[in-house]
């Protein structure tokens, strides 16, 4: 029998046609009949970061395990959902039981059930099943009884660089809260390439009173300098006592502060991105400025959806220490858009009124339960809006002339006992 042409290539078609869904169903297939394969053994690194603390006869351990542990550790790519697992370790000696409150670390923690559904594409039931099973049983129980020790995971948002970690538990009249501050590798934070005992020898470090320190913060320049080591840049308008080059940060980070990574083509191509098409991008770099012949040794940065707005700071250890405490001195200002400009192109346009910026600081330390003290000094030098000045990038400003004095206490501080060490009214 005789086929004709118009016949034929039908008939191709519909064959072609046939294998084609018979390859796409066994790929679906395959991929139905995937295995749910942790490896908690090849994510195990991050327990060299741990953090120990202790309260009386309690003591809590916790790390943040990186992006790629956290995959092996759970068998799926936990940070496409911004999600990022928190390891806590309860030892409880005490004679009382207490209720371990996740919701206190972070309020929209991710449940086991919820995330073995996120990810339930791709597996068997089976697997499924497996992973839901797996989840539930890396999870940290929340009750700790009398004596006993409790370990697991929390399965919190995702942050970048460091990570303010909250374990509080609870029982009438025992609560215990245990805070840490924890580095979260992923990224390349600009801070990290500083040694600070070469940007501030041991030797050129010095002790003041309350009186020298009033004196020397005074003495310092107006502003920073642009890159150009000559031009003045943006206001020197705040000061930071506190403890030790890292527990000073504390704060910063309880208030969802991000440290900036460095600049490299990655992360240019990631804050361009960011700011054309509004996509958050917690840790852009923050360009350089210079104050006795070095750029800034933190960069600290609070973004919105996008980083063409955010406040922003910048600060330099300084030789003087008050009480043992290190000194620090910055420049705080809030990009609100970006413009051209005949300097570098582009860059961030500023709120002219830095003084805002500056007493938003103040509030955000406030209520970060740490501010133990505050003072305005004089060293910047007034500035209205009819006469501003400019930063190096050309954007005006406006300032009362004073900086602002932080002090920061390692433990809690009641805003109830806040000490006003010089009070604003009488510095203008």
């Amino acid at each position: 029998m005789l086929v004709s042409p118009r016949i034929r290539v039908g008939i191709r078609a519909c064959l072609f046609g046939a294998i084609r869904f018979t390859a796409v169903l066994a790929l679906l297939f395959a991929a139905g009949c995937a295995s749910f394969d942790p490896r908690p053994g090849r994510g195990a690194g991050f327990m060299e970061r741990t953090q120990t603390q202790t309260r009386s006869d309690v003591t809590v351990t916790v790390a943040v395990p990186s992006a790629e542990e956290a995959a092996a550790v759970f068998g799926v790519p936990l940070k496409r959902r911004g999600i990022q697992p928190v390891w806590v370790r309860i030892e409880n000696s005490d004679d009382a039981e207490y209720l371990f409150l996740p919701a206190y670390m972070d309020p929209d923690y991710f449940s086991p059930q919820e995330v073995a559904w996120m990810y339930r594409s791709g597996f068997s039931s089976r697997a499924e099943r497996d992973m839901q099973v797996y989840l539930d049983e890396q999870a940290i129980h929340l009750s700790i009884p009398a004596g006993e020790v409790r370990e697991g995971f929390v399965l919190t948002n995702q942050d970048y660089g460091v990570k303010h970690v909250s374990v509080v538990l609870y029982h009438p009249g025992h609560t215990k809260i245990f805070e840490f501050v924890v580095e979260v590798p992923g990224i390349q934070a600009d801070y990290k390439q500083v040694d600070f005992d070469k940007a501030v020898p041991e030797q050129s470090r010095h002790e003041v009173d309350l009186d020298g320190l009033r004196r020397a913060i005074e003495a310092y320049p107006c502003c920073v300098l642009g890159p150009d080591g000559v031009t003045p840049g943006d206001p020197l308008n705040i000061v930071i006592v506190g403890p030790g080059h890292g527990n000073s940060f504390h704060p910063f980070v309880r208030r969802g502060w991000d440290p900036a990574e460095t600049v490299t083509g990655s992360t240019v191509v990631s804050t361009i991105w960011s700011s054309l098409f509004g996509s958050e991008y917690r840790t852009s770099p923050v360009s350089a400025l210079f104050l006795d012949g070095r750029k800034q040794d933190i960069a600290l940065q609070k973004a919105r959806g996008s980083v063409d707005e955010r406040n922003h700071l910048r600060l330099w250890l300084t030789p003087l220490t008050f009480e043992g405490r290190d000194v620090w001195i910055g420049q705080i200002s809030r990009d609100i858009g970006v413009r051209l400009s005949s300097k570098t192109i582009t860059t961030h346009k500023i709120d002219p009124d830095v003084d805002e910026t500056r007493d938003y600081l103040l509030q955000d330390l406030l209520l970060s339960g740490s501010l133990a003290g505050v003072g305005y000094v004089k060293g910047v030098g007034a500035a209205t809006p009819e006469d501003p000045r400019f930063n190096y990038t050309l954007d005006p400003y406006f300032t009362d002339g004073l900086r602002l004095v932080l002090f920061v206490s390692e433990d809690y501080a009641s805003p109830d006992n806040l000490q006003v060490i010089w009070d604003r009214q009488s510095e203008l």
